[in-house]
């Protein structure tokens, strides 16, 4: 819960490029900083593009070989594509070099929402804008990997002070918590079977978590009860409404 933000991950340090930056400087922030790709920004440090070692590598690729054999002419279809190659065969600066529009976060975002999001524009890294649409960070594949190796350890000590003690208001030790790679058994007794619903919800929220498994017991199937007598009440009632 802790990190489930954007904002808690990601490095505020941002190095980034303007649209006049040189080529060869672009080549030497990405390896005097050991990263793989920056983001590019305006005079108002809004970011207008991204670019990376493979927009690097790509800009050398389309260069022709004067030393290769020669090819035969033939017609080419101007696809975007190949527009897209030609350009960036030529570019002599981040801004002509640059992959653009963006795809960005912001702080408050999930890291749920950041790896669905680098997985589906198939990207490494995202640049995190503040409200003014200004870089404030950047999260990358590294950062959220680092959330998902979280320790069991760390992952039961969430589970016990947050969720539990926290949360639910339960006294420590009344539920038996255990993790193994990731995977959380929940067993005891709770007073409503919807306190358990809750427990494990919030749970399966918590970053790192693999899997939850409900070993729960409890005293009042609530559940089964008619409309008049649903009425929940405290921490319970809270919960259920925002499940």
């Amino acid at each position: 819960m802790r990190h489930n933000k954007v904002g808690s991950v990601m490095t505020s340090d941002v190095v980034r490029a303007a649209y006049g930056t040189p080529f060869k400087e672009v080549a030497r922030l990405l390896a005097g900083h050991r990263i793989s790709g920056l983001p590019v920004v305006d005079e108002g440090d809004k970011v207008i593009g991204v670019i990376s070692e493979t927009d690097l590598t790509a800009r050398q690729a389309a260069i022709p070989d004067p030393f290769g054999p020669p090819h035969r002419r033939r017609l080419v279809s101007l696809t975007r594509g190949v527009r897209r190659q030609a350009v960036k065969a030529k570019a002599r600066t981040a801004g002509r070099l640059m992959t653009a529009p963006p795809v960005v976060m912001h702080p408050d975002d999930t890291i749920v929402e950041a790896a669905r999001t680098m997985v589906r524009h198939q990207v490494e890294r995202l640049p995190v804008l503040d409200e003014t649409d200004r870089l404030v960070g950047i999260v990358t594949r590294r950062d959220l990997l680092q959330v998902l190796l979280r320790t069991d350890a760390d992952i039961r000590e969430e589970v016990i002070k947050e969720v539990l003690a926290r949360a639910m208001w339960l006294p420590p030790r009344s539920i038996d918590v255990s993790v193994a790679e990731g995977i959380v058994t929940l067993s005891g007794q709770m007073e409503r079977k919807s306190e358990t619903e809750i427990a494990v919800s919030m749970t399966r929220r918590i970053d790192g978590v693999a899997a939850v498994v409900d070993e729960f017991t409890w005293r009042l199937d609530d559940a089964r009860l008619s409309p008049d007598e649903q009425a929940l009440h405290g921490v319970a009632d809270d919960w259920l409404r925002k499940l």
